[in-house]
Order: structure tokens, then sequence, then C-alpha cells
């Protein structure tokens, strides 16, 4: 999407990268991520309103760690550097980056900050404050032409200025919440430093996204591989607004999915939207093939082949011309580029068009959003608030939910042990408290007793995490009672279920999906 007040988030290696980019955007200023390889002629090329450097893990004076050209300091763009990028800033311009030869000016979690209030970035806000802070190295001597503007008690540099130049750099964290204030630290550089006008909105995204894919599509079709997901319903919703019946989505329904869900997706899609909606029904194919497979691994490659093989034979039996769209968005870009990651789970989507089929070209209607602007967007077009808060689900659905073989009397008894835990959380209002919640059923039997005989019968077991982000997690704390209603309803209610237990394990050392 093209956007004339952009601002630049240069990445130098920092985990925080994704997070400044939607801490700028909740401002209402559109940003894009950028590796700090890309070639200055591309910045020159999109001429940002701002540019932010990212944190890195790395010491500016390491021959192999990360520096971009000096040149962008003379563009006249207002830059903020960050952490490692505030480092790299002072060091570029002359400045004196002190290596740490101890732990003395180290600097991990909340630090007391204090802040000269007159500098633009602080403007009214308290004059001390906690910051969060992760370095050894610190600026010791800032350079010409810079101010200090803000100190802790071990680091003399904790942020610095040249306004003449509209050059700042903080050495905290101001995109995590435990900066107290960091968010309208942030406003003030979009705002007072690069003078922005916030008009970022998404109303507007889907009042211009529409009319480009009017433009775009014509009179042709185009088809999307719908999966119930967040993503790809948003997706399947703006298609439909603009262009209505041109639109055509398949949903394959592998018989995984959680209880009554695939009907939800066809009954919302077919009455609330103007397209044509296709379902395949294959459950018997996915698990014919899952049957006597137990490795993890193995079945998210069989669900993925299988998937693939439904999917693409439908559409090349019927669909093969025009247009393919699908739910991209924008952190799938940027992690799409990374090399380095170690492989921890494949992803189920990562498949290419056949090269048989021709479509015209992919459309991605989504794919500059993050999932919070995703979300947004869903409700705006009328999504119904279950779909869109949808949590997250693994693409091989229950295939990996029920450990060991799959099995069609397996998945049944999870889905009803599922759907009492959802029902439960919703009753009691801690649905949306957590961030994911779910049940297992670990393929483990126990003895139990049931009236006067004795049970060998399944275990089920219920996982819930709260968490900002997914790389960490932490157990849900649910209280007692609930917990209790919910194994007395599964034991009860569900056919061959003895015992239910409840997962306390955090991110890291465990996962939050069991496979």
């Amino acid at each position: 999407m093209s956007n004339k007040e952009t601002v630049i988030v240069l990445d130098f290696g920092g985990q925080y990268n994704q997070l400044i980019a939607r801490r700028v955007r909740e401002c209402n200023v559109y940003c894009e991520i950028l590796p700090y390889t890309v070639d200055i002629q591309k910045i020159k090329d999109i001429a940002p309103k701002g540019i932010i450097f990212t944190g890195g893990p790395n010491s500016v004076y390491d021959e192999t760690s990360p520096h971009y050209t000096p040149e962008i300091f003379k563009l006249g763009i207002p830059i903020l550097g960050i952490c490692y990028g505030c480092q790299l800033m002072a060091y570029s311009l002359g400045g004196v980056v002190t290596p740490a030869a101890d732990n003395s000016s180290s600097e991990y979690g909340k630090t007391e900050t204090q802040y000269n209030t007159d500098d633009i970035l602080f403007k009214g806000l308290p004059e001390s404050g906690i910051s969060w802070m992760s370095h050894r190295d610190y600026i010791s001597e800032v350079p010409e032409g810079f101010s200090v503007t803000a100190t802790t008690a071990v680091c003399p540099t904790a942020a610095m200025s040249c306004p003449d130049k509209k050059l700042y750099g903080v050495q905290y964290h101001p995109e995590v919440n435990h900066t107290e204030n960091g968010k309208d630290m942030l406003k003030s550089f979009l705002y007072d430093v690069c003078e922005c006008k916030g008009e970022w909105k998404m109303e507007s995204f889907i009042d211009t996204t529409v009319a480009q894919l009017k433009e775009q599509i014509g009179d042709k079709g185009v088809v999307l591989g719908l999966s119930g997901g967040v993503d790809s319903s948003v997706a399947a919703a703006l298609l439909s607004k603009a262009v209505g019946k041109q639109l055509t989505c398949v949903f394959v329904d592998q018989g995984l999915m959680r209880k009554d869900e695939g009907d939800f997706v066809e009954e919302t899609f077919t009455k609330l939207f103007d397209m044509n909606f296709v379902r395949i029904n294959c459950q018997d194919e996915f698990l014919s093939k899952l049957k006597g497979v137990v490795d993890p691994e193995k079945k998210r490659e069989i669900i993925g082949t299988e998937f693939y093989k439904v999917f693409w034979g439908k559409i090349r039996e019927s669909y093969g011309s025009g247009f393919f769209a699908q739910g991209t968005i924008y952190p799938d870009r940027i992690e799409s580029g990374k090399g380095d990651a170690a492989k921890i789970k494949t992803h189920h989507n990562q498949v290419g068009i056949p090269e048989d089929i021709k479509f015209e070209s992919v459309i991605e209607p989504l794919k500059d959003l993050f999932k919070d602007e995703v979300r947004e967007v869903g409700e705006k077009l009328g999504i119904p608030h279950q779909l869109v808060w949808r949590q997250p689900f693994p693409g091989p659905g229950l295939g990996v939910r029920v450990i060991g073989e799959v099995t069609a009397e397996k998945v049944h008894i999870l889905q009803e042990a599922d759907a009492i835990l959802r029902d439960e959380m919703d009753k009691c209002g801690y649905a949306e408290q957590m961030s994911q919640f779910f049940a297992v059923l670990p393929g483990v039997k126990t003895v139990g007793v049931m009236g006067d005989a004795r049970t060998y019968d399944e275990l089920v077991a219920i996982r819930a995490v709260t968490t900002d982000d997914f790389m960490t997690a932490d157990w849900a704390k649910i209280p007692y009672e609930i917990l209790g209603r919910v194994s007395n309803r599964i034991i009860n209610e569900v056919e061959h279920v003895n015992r239910v237990v409840y997962d306390i394990t955090s991110k890291p050392p465990g996962t939050v999906e069991w496979e």
C-alpha cells in the first residue's frame, strides 16, 4: 500500500523490532521494517518522515556488528536510535561507546531514570520514571552537538539529542510496556519531531484497499483458500466487499477442527457476505492417511500434503484462472525473510502454487497489517466477534492435539472436551483474559472408579496460557472452582474419559502446543 506518511524501522537484530513497529502504528503512523542491509537509495525512494534504529545484541566496536552508512545522518530525516541504535548513532557521529569491563554499568530490567523535560521527547512528562534497560556497553561521551537528556544511577547517557539535526537516542526501550510513558515518548518523536499527521487508520485502509482491489481484479474471478482463521476470514470479507460474487472461497474441512467449527464458518460466510462458498468435507481421507502415524512432524507433513492435494485438486478442476488470494499478514513477510532461525515446527501453509496452475497474480490484501490491525479491520467489516478474536489454532488442527495416532473416536472425544472447556471459560468471563486455552488428548489411559466399576479410560489435559507475544508464555492461574467444574463436566459428559489434569508448564521450557 502506498503511503505518503511512512516511518522506517531499521532492524539491527533487536528482539523488539515488530513491537516498535506496532507501537508506531498504534500512534496512527504507517511504518515498515527494513533490514540494516537495505540500500540507502531505497530509503531515499521511500522518503520517510522518520527513521527508527532498533536495538540489537551486538557491540558497536566489534568488527562483525551491524552498521549503516553514515550518509543516513545527512539526509535531513529525523532519526531515533533505541538501545544499540542509540549507541550506533553516537559511535557513527564521533561519540564514545565504552565497553562494559565489568557489570558496574550494566542495566537490565526496570531502572529509575531521570529526564530533562525541556527536551522535546520528554516535554510534559514526569522528571523521573521507570525505563526498561537491556545493555552492558554505554555512551560515555556524546557526539559534538548532542546533549545528554536522561541519566540513571550508573548510566551517564540514558538519552541524548541533537535537535538541530533532529537526531535522538535513548538507551532504554520505550516500546515495551515496562517503560513508563514510553508510548508518549514515541508519539513525541513521531508528531513533534517528524511532524506526522496520523493518517494511518483502518477505516481509510479499508476504503483504499477496496478501491485498489476493484481496479486490480476488474471483472475477473478471484479464489481464496479459507481456513476459518482470523487472517483468511478478514481477507475474504475485504475481497467480498470489493468484488462480491467474483470471489470464491474454498474451505477444506478435514474433520480436525473444533466442535461445530466447520458449520459456523460456513454459516458466517454464506449469510453475512456476498461470495461463492465451497466446502469440501474430507475427514475420511485425512484420517486414512494418518492411520498408524504417531510422530508429530510426520503428522504435520501428511496433513499439509493432503490439504495441498485436496485444495489444489479443486482449484485445478474449477478455478485455475484469474487471481489467487491469501491472508498473508505483515509478520509473515518479515519472518519469511529470516534465514537463520532454527527449525522448531514446520508451518502447515508453506506450500506454493502448482506450476500447472496459472493465475494472473497473487493478491495479499492484508500484507501490510499486524494481527491487531487485522482484527480491527475484521470488526469494521462485520465479522462476528467470535471469529475475529479466535485464538491461535494449529494448521494441522486437532491432529497435533491428539497425541499419537489420530482416530475418529479420539478426535470426537477431544472435540467434546474442548467444547466444554470453552463453554465454561465463556460463562465465567475468563475466555478473553487468557491468550490461548484448549484441551489435549495425550493418549494416556488411567485407572478410575465410576459407580461401582473400575474404569481404564482416557486422560484429558487442559492447557491455558497468558502472553504478550507467544515468544514466552506463563500458565494461566485459573481459579480452582472453575477448573473443578470443567473437570467434572468432562468426566461426566464425555464418554471414555475418567481423568482431567491441568498443565502448569511455562514457555520456555515447554511450548504452548504439546506437539
